[in-house]
């Protein structure tokens, strides 16, 4: 009985605590999507905002940088970028995922600041004298971070998946026991229990955060509503 309860989810192979793995799994998970998400939306928020706002040749190249980054898997990008590290880390897999992955939101604030950049409040910030930083982030950028809210709850479960990914395949900082490497070593030794346990982890995760970007967007736009 004491035995059971020193090993909730019993040990592995190596005589490694397979919940405690898991747990700690979990802070790796979910620090690689929230800090990775928040690269990309930062880096998508300023480039959309910008070229939403100023139009004409800045808006050009924001969308040719867009469609650039489109034109390529993000997966394969993704490793791509980390091929050319000598030995990849967390924070370099967090980093490399931030910067692969602004495109959506990129996309979504530029279309809000298109459709803002004319009403009311804005040319009366102009005719104020305001200056174009005040009015793009004080002014519009507060009205049009609805969508990207949505995007980035989506963004995590995704990040989630990708360094899962990256993970099982062998891909990252080995010293850490993220859900991915604790599926990829279940594989391996061929401990079904293990592969269970870290995909329900992973799948569990992604449906929280995509059931709450779904509620969020619900909640934003009720004309969404079933």
């Amino acid at each position: 009985a004491g035995e059971g309860v020193r090993n909730l989810l019993g040990i592995d192979n190596a005589g490694r605590d397979i919940f405690v793995r898991l747990v700690y799994g979990t802070r790796v998970s979910l620090s690689v999507g929230v800090i990775a998400v928040s690269i990309y939306v930062a880096i998508g928020t300023v480039l959309g905002a910008v070229g939403g706002y100023f139009g004409g040749r800045t808006d050009l190249v924001v969308q040719r940088l867009v469609e650039v980054f489109l034109c390529f898997p993000s997966f394969f990008l993704i490793m791509a970028f980390i091929g050319f590290l000598p030995q990849p880390s967390l924070i370099a897999v967090m980093v490399i995922i931030g910067l692969v992955g602004w495109t959506g939101p990129a996309r979504l604030v530029r279309g809000e600041f298109l459709r803002l950049k004319n009403v009311d409040f804005v040319t009366a910030a102009r005719a104020c004298g305001f200056s174009n930083n005040r009015i793009i982030f004080r002014h519009i950028l507060p009205n049009a971070l609805g969508p990207v809210l949505v995007n980035a709850t989506f963004g995590v479960a995704s990040a989630v998946l990708v360094e899962s990914s990256l993970a099982f395949l062998g891909i990252g900082d080995p010293t850490l026991p993220s859900w991915g490497r604790i599926l990829a070593y279940g594989r391996a030794t061929g401990d079904s229990w293990m592969m269970v346990i870290a995909g329900m982890a992973i799948f569990v995760t992604v449906s929280v955060f995509n059931l709450a970007g779904e509620g969020i967007r619900d909640a934003i736009d009720p004309k969404l509503r079933k």
